[in-house]
């Protein structure tokens, strides 16, 4: 499998999501000089890393987010995606810019089926026009696109909705990844976090949606114990070795990471068939909530 490394090239965006795991960092920390990435892909490179994901914050509103890719392109990375909100691809001029230097793959975010759920959650009205629009775009120059989208107690009902959308527009790969507890989460948690229980008939009926369709599917943050039947589609167990460049620290493992510090299991866990491979859910998740939902496979 193809090695990764995720640059979060700054934390400026033009979306304010509720959900933000960054938080307000786009307040006190400036975009990264390009020789400081230019750096880090060197180094990444050197590590064996052939796939780069460029991130933030919002990547595209980097000054030099077009030079960026096109450096990448000469190191020699295979893969070079711009994980974005997506709405910078309304513009096609924007999106034939980074084709042309090198970038392969596209992973907007998608948080509802209309802009009355999407344009809530991003606190940014017209984001969701703008996303889907660039969506369009991109399949029009038939670029790869993989969405996202964070589940929340707003959106989760909706989540078959947004997948019969997501076959409407004819993307590549979709996935719904569970709200992580930190940053502008962690504030909002209270009402922002749904029970895992309460969304799984929504998660499952969207997968089968794209299933169906033969589309790319998986979920995020969402442990095995949940998933039974729908295990193959738990991305942990297919995330690709990552090294991460943070603000100012860099995370050599992020499957260490989160297994070491990020998430946590119980000691029935030992009991699941799957516990080899789970990885858990998030300790914030836990704290929260509590581990009476888990029930183990046996």
């Amino acid at each position: 499998m193809i090695e990764r490394v995720d640059i979060k090239v700054g934390f400026y965006c033009n979306n304010l999501c509720k959900f933000c795991v960054q938080g307000r960092k786009r307040d006190y920390l400036p975009a990264k000089d390009w020789e400081e990435i230019k750096a880090a892909l060197i180094e990444a490179y050197q590590t064996g890393k052939r796939e780069v994901v460029f991130t933030g914050g919002e990547p595209c509103l980097h000054p030099e987010i077009v030079k960026l890719i096109s450096i990448a392109k000469k190191i020699g990375y295979q893969e070079i995606q711009l994980q974005s909100n997506g709405r910078m691809f309304a513009y096609k001029k924007f999106c034939l810019k980074t084709i042309k230097a090198g970038a392969t793959q596209f992973s907007p975010a998608l948080h509802g089926p209309n802009s009355e759920i999407h344009d809530y959650l991003t606190e940014a009205k017209g984001s969701y026009k703008q996303t889907v629009k660039g969506i369009k775009n991109l399949r029009a120059l038939n670029q790869y696109v993989l969405t996202n989208s964070v589940i929340t107690s707003s959106n989760y009902k909706y989540l078959p909705e947004l997948a019969e959308l997501f076959v409407s527009l004819g993307v590549n790969q979709f996935q719904f990844a569970f709200v992580h507890i930190l940053g502008t989460a962690d504030k909002n948690k209270d009402w922002i976090v749904p029970r895992k229980s309460e969304i799984m008939p929504y998660v499952k009926r969207g997968l089968d949606i794209g299933i169906k369709a033969g589309i790319k599917v998986s979920t995020e943050a969402i442990p095995y114990c949940f998933m039974e039947n729908y295990h193959d589609y738990v991305s942990e167990s297919f995330i690709p070795e990552t090294r991460i460049y943070d603000a100012g620290f860099v995370i050599k493992d992020f499957t260490a990471h989160r297994r070491d510090s990020g998430k946590i299991k119980h000691k029935k866990c030992a009991q699941c068939k799957y516990d080899k491979i789970c990885e858990g859910p998030w300790r914030e998740y836990i704290e929260l909530f509590g581990w009476d939902e888990f029930i183990p496979v046996i």
